[in-house]
């Protein structure tokens, strides 16, 4: 399933066989949280006081329950897939989920799964460049509030700030791979714990202070039925974005150190990860529709509900900025492995793709610089900024990532991968399970997507 082909050449969508182990790796339980927890407490945090809004107070808790079981049953199959044929000491090792895919399920798999992928990671990359210029127009909001009153017209535009973010991150983007920003993910961690703390205390304090809880139990009222089950579907597609890592899985577990096996490391990272990050999710979204009903805004800490103390929503918004920071790079990494590695398959006597160069700055270390990779992720970088321009729709493009990308990712492939490994034979009792429950969760995807593509046309068309 590996092999080239006739020129010698490797497809872009597809990856060669499972290598044998050629790095030092040194992850351990914690950092493999702190890269779970940067790549899903993101931008999707923020929009589940709003998706609680439109589900209301029974539906809405129990729709980001049902996502983390389901977030997790996936990531316990996936995880097998890093290591093969056994899942714990196999000596190959799938490095990537598209190189997982394409050994276990082949060429065709392989093609359109990496279709979804690099549209995934590129979707999410989109959505933090959004999230993070309506962080940064919220400080800037927030000082104006602050000194010319609450009623004062406060607009400030996005165009600015997704330049500024895109310039930072043509610079990150320079780091060679996932092996070596531990440190990013890190610091995006604690600031993912210290933004969602802060709006979930903001929203708590606002309840106490207003002496009710907001909220009903079928969520905000609308003028028809119609537009009740576009906003449902919406919010179903923000809760899926804001939970799944299923695309960067795999990559995290290959930055961990063994003994234990990888699979039993990275399954306890995900049931710790999962359960901090929901918990948190049902505080921001429980507390934040509890502060202010059919009012909740879009984005928890920019929709402007809480107008002080100014100076804790200026450092909340910035502590998103600086996670989004990271948790681009987390998202990109992946990506920016799959293209250059075709292209050093595919070239692989061009010094422009394979040779480095060493550039020394004043008060810096050395730095080692490859042409390929400063063009093309510069390229890419300045290509997801202008769209992000293009479309600056906070819930509704969250809503169409997470919809569309949802099912294949987090469902089909991991449970594919996981029955051809296992050899699980058709009909058994397991098949048919697993097969209703990809089932149930398409058709949920599917409501998702079809709500929220209305919404990011009807945004657009306004």
């Amino acid at each position: 399933m590996g092999e080239a082909t006739a020129g010698g050449q490797t497809p872009l969508l597809q990856t060669q066989t499972a290598q044998p182990d050629r790095f030092k790796r040194t992850g351990n339980l914690w950092t493999a949280v702190a890269h779970i927890i940067t790549g899903v407490i993101g931008s999707g945090v923020l929009s589940l006081a709003w998706s609680m809004a439109q589900l209301g107070w029974i539906a809405g808790p129990l729709a980001m329950l049902c996502f983390a079981l389901v977030t997790l049953v996936s990531t316990f199959l996936l995880t097998n897939s890093h290591r093969t044929p056994d899942p714990e000491y196999g000596p190959g090792r799938n490095r990537s989920y598209l190189q997982a895919v394409h050994m276990f399920l082949g060429e065709r798999n392989a093609a359109v799964c990496g279709l979804f992928v690099q549209v995934s990671l590129c979707g999410t990359g989109i959505a933090y460049i959004i999230t993070s210029a309506i962080s940064m127009r919220a400080i800037q909001k927030s000082n104006c509030y602050h000194k010319e009153g609450h009623e004062a017209s406060c607009d400030f535009g996005d165009t600015s700030y997704m330049l500024l973010f895109g310039a930072v991150q043509i610079f990150l983007s320079q780091i060679p791979d996932f092996h070596n920003i531990q440190w990013l993910s890190i610091l995006a961690a604690v600031m993912s714990f210290t933004y969602s703390s802060i709006g979930t205390g903001l929203g708590l304090a606002k309840v106490i202070g207003d002496g009710y809880v907001a909220g009903s139990i079928e969520g905000i009222s609308t003028s028809s039925a119609a537009e009740k089950v576009w906003l449902v579907s919406q919010a179903l597609g923000d809760i899926a974005f804001a939970y799944p890592y299923s695309l960067i899985l795999i990559e995290i577990q290959d930055t961990l150190k063994s003994p234990p096996p990888e699979t039993q490391t990275m399954k306890k990272a995900s049931t710790i990860a999962i359960t901090l990050t929901t918990f948190f999710y049902l505080c921001c979204g429980g507390f934040g529709y509890a502060a202010f009903g059919d009012d909740t805004p879009g984005n928890l800490l920019t929709g402007f509900g809480f107008y002080e103390p100014y100076w804790l929503i200026d450092f909340a918004n910035a502590c998103v900025v600086v996670h989004l920071v990271g948790g681009y790079q987390v998202f990109s990494q992946p990506l920016f492995a799959n293209v250059e590695k075709w292209f050093a398959d595919k070239f692989p006597r061009s010094r422009f793709v394979n040779e480095s160069h060493s550039l020394k700055l004043p008060l810096l270390p050395v730095i080692r610089l490859n042409l390929l990779r400063l063009c093309f992720r510069s390229i890419y970088v300045v290509a997801t900024t202008g769209i992000a321009m293009m479309f600056p729709y906070f819930n509704q493009v969250l809503g169409v990532m997470g919809s569309l990308t949802f099912w294949p990712l987090t469902i089909y492939f991991p449970m594919e991968m996981y029955i051809k490994q296992m050899n699980i034979e058709a009909w058994t009792a397991k098949w048919v399970m697993l097969r209703t429950f990809s089932t149930f969760c398409l058709l949920v995807s599917l409501l998702a997507l079809v709500g929220s593509t209305e919404g990011l046309i009807s945004a657009k068309l306004s």
